[in-house]
């Protein structure tokens, strides 16, 4: 059935609901899951206009800023996983995330998509969330919704 899994997270709240379903998932056969977090290019710029505010080597700032985000989201995805209790892998890319969580769910050959969703937007986004609506609209992959 759903033997790969792809979870992505930002790790709210409404995305952590979706563990219990990727548990119930194992219980049926799920093998393994991807846990993935994207880092929007929007932050990134955020970041780098707090890094011009400083004083001192900008170039320098932002990279540690960057290398701290992701050493950030590799130890909460571990955390993830050993909850899961199933094989892991933890991917942490940059980018937009619904671009980036369909092109990992092709790369990776994953079965199933499994995501929050914060339901906020205007018109069809108000009923899933802007992320999951997009990736819904542009990935093969089934994908399970989790509110």
């Amino acid at each position: 059935m759903f033997s790969k899994i792809l979870y992505p997270t930002d790790f709210s709240k409404v995305a952590g609901r979706a563990i219990n379903y990727i548990k119930k998932l194992k219980d049926a056969g799920a093998e393994e899951v991807i846990i993935l977090h994207v880092i929007e290019d929007y932050d990134l710029e955020l970041m780098v206009t707090a890094c011009e505010w400083k004083e001192g080597k900008v170039d320098e700032c932002i990279e540690k800023v960057k290398d701290d985000l992701e050493k950030q989201s590799l130890e909460k995805m571990v955390e993830i996983g050993e909850e899961l209790g199933m094989n892991f892998k933890s991917l942490v890319v940059r980018g937009k995330p619904f671009h980036q969580i369909v092109r990992i769910a092709e790369r990776e050959h994953v079965s199933l998509i499994v995501m929050g969703s914060h339901g906020r937007g205007e018109f069809a986004e108000l009923l899933v969330g802007s992320v999951t609506e997009n990736v819904i609209r542009h990935t093969k992959k089934p994908v399970l919704v989790v509110r």
